[in-house]
């Protein structure tokens, strides 16, 4: 099993920037993705960013150049740098990783418990 646990949600301004991080724990050596989705009030989870164990990133559109995100393997953390702070960006962050459980290819998602990112217009 996988823990991962957030931290760095606040409230910022409109053009502001805030930092997210997320620490895994337990069985992190057979992680292959992981990364942020986020959730709206009255939206559907989407994704935001994650990268791969190779390093290979993938970004939703509505984030492209505005955030960034990187992972450090030797501490099993994951950041996301969010610059120009939008409104929209306002959301609870959930932390994700995929983990590969066979050689076919089959995987476990994990998800952390959420931080909230509230920015004001």
């Amino acid at each position: 099993q996988v823990q991962l646990v957030e931290s760095g949600g606040g409230l910022v301004q409109a053009g502001g920037s805030l930092s997210l991080s997320c620490a895994a724990s337990g069985k992190t050596f057979n992680i292959n993705a992981i990364g942020w989705y986020r959730q709206a009030p009255g939206k559907q989870r989407e994704l935001v960013a994650t990268i791969s164990s190779s390093g290979h990133t993938n970004y939703a559109d509505s984030v492209k150049g505005r955030f960034t995100i990187s992972r450090d393997n030797a501490k099993n953390t994951v950041y996301l740098q969010m610059k120009s702070l939008k409104p929209e960006d306002t959301a609870v962050y959930y932390c994700y990783a995929k983990s590969v459980v066979s050689i076919e290819g089959a995987y476990v998602e994990h998800w952390g418990q959420g931080t909230l990112v509230t920015v004001s217009s």
